[in-house]
Parts: structure tokens; C-alpha cells; sequence
């Protein structure tokens, strides 16, 4: 997938799930999955509910998403 089709938005980390997977709850108010990215992963950033991210969501699946950043 090719870096410009990603889409980049922010929101708070509102529930932690299995598998380093969260629900996170967008600035217009939509509630998404998203999992951490493998640099996250190898840095052992850890994410707990109200932490605010950036994340970045395919125009094809907009119910999923990548958390690249915590803010």
C-alpha cells in the first residue's frame, strides 16, 4: 500500500483488548480497532486507555486501523 492512500488521524486509546489490540476513539467521535505498528513494538512503547495517538487507516477498511504514535 503505497504511504500517500493512508489516511492520518488522531484519538484517545479508550479500551485495551488482546493481541496489542485497542479500541480507540477518533477526534469526530468514531470508534475504531487498531493494533501498534512493528517499530512500537520493537521500541516496547506501551499504550494504557487515555492515551492520546496518532494512527493511520486504509481508505478501504475504515473500521481498522495502525497506531504509528503516541502523543
Amino acid at each position: 500500500m503505497a504511504d500517500k492512500e493512508l489516511i492520518k488521524l488522531e484519538g484517545s486509546v479508550i479500551e485495551t483488548l488482546p493481541s496489542t489490540t485497542f479500541k480507540v476513539k477518533l477526534d469526530n467521535g468514531h470508534e475504531i480497532l487498531a493494533h501498534i505498528s512493528g517499530r512500537m513494538r520493537v521500541n516496547y512503547i506501551r499504550l494504557l486507555p487515555g492515551d492520546r495517538v496518532q494512527l493511520e487507516m486504509s481508505p478501504y477498511d475504515l473500521t481498522k486501523g495502525r497506531i504509528i504514535k503516541r502523543m
